[in-house]
């Protein structure tokens, strides 16, 4: 064998190794919400079974009625629970469950601030996902009779965010090991 076909064989053997490698390494994942390691089934019937019973896929979607457009915000909703559950010492103002909207009224620890914040946490989707939610928060300022708003930077609107996601991540832990018992 010539030198050049000998380091042919050699990069064919290191990428057909590396391939399997990957292929087999692709088996499993973390599940993003609890973090335990998650078997992926290579059997691609038993997978299609699993979504079509589950009402997804083209065929699951044949014949429903529902606005995939639409967020369906039902009563199990995570999102919603959690930012309830973190948000719980701000008054509600507003709220519309089914169009995903809470709106906070303004808030001050103590009656002698002049200063108060305000939040808005619009639902974008029901995954527990960091994007399903949008947080708008304003602080107000008032001087004797003269009030500014501005708009919170995004550092505060992302903390709150993040604590609203955390808690929505240990309600789901919570809600899946007492299905699982």
């Amino acid at each position: 064998m010539s030198n050049i076909s000998k380091s042919s064989f050699r990069l064919f053997f290191i990428i057909a190794f590396a391939l399997i490698f990957l292929i087999t390494g692709c088996a499993s994942k973390l599940d993003p919400i609890t973090g335990e390691k998650e078997i992926i089934n290579p059997n691609v019937k038993e997978k299609a079974r699993s979504a079509a019973d589950k009402g997804g896929g083209i065929m699951g979607m044949i014949g429903d009625n529902k606005d995939r457009s639409a967020v369906d915000f039902g009563t199990a909703n995570i999102l919603w629970r959690a930012t309830i559950k973190t948000l719980d010492f701000l008054p509600i103002a507003t709220s519309d469950y089914s169009g995903g909207i809470i709106g906070f009224d303004w808030y001050n620890e103590n009656l002698n601030s002049d200063e108060q914040i305000k939040i808005v946490v619009k639902f974008l989707s029901n995954e527990l996902r960091s994007d399903s939610i949008n947080i708008v928060s304003h602080k107000k300022t008032c001087k004797s009779q003269n009030c500014v708003i501005v708009e919170l930077g995004k550092n505060f609107s992302n903390e709150i965010k993040d604590k609203i996601i955390t808690t929505a991540r240990i309600l789901k832990i919570e809600e899946t090991k007492k299905n699982t018992k």
